[in-house]
């Protein structure tokens, strides 16, 4: 099971009709509205994202 980065809820992989892939890795949502509000800001909810040269 992943857990959504935006709501926290636990998301089957297998069966995940939402998800998205950011810098190589696959995140899986429970929902349209939480895929389009990672979507609108990834890095906020990535952790241990830091911009490249800042």
């Amino acid at each position: 099971m992943a857990k959504d980065p935006i709501c926290g809820m636990e998301v089957d992989e297998k069966t995940a009709k939402y998800k998205f892939e950011y810098m190589g890795k696959t995140y899986y949502f429970c929902s349209a509205g939480c895929l389009e509000e990672f979507k609108s800001n990834p890095s906020k909810y990535v952790s241990g994202h830091k911009p490249c040269c800042h």
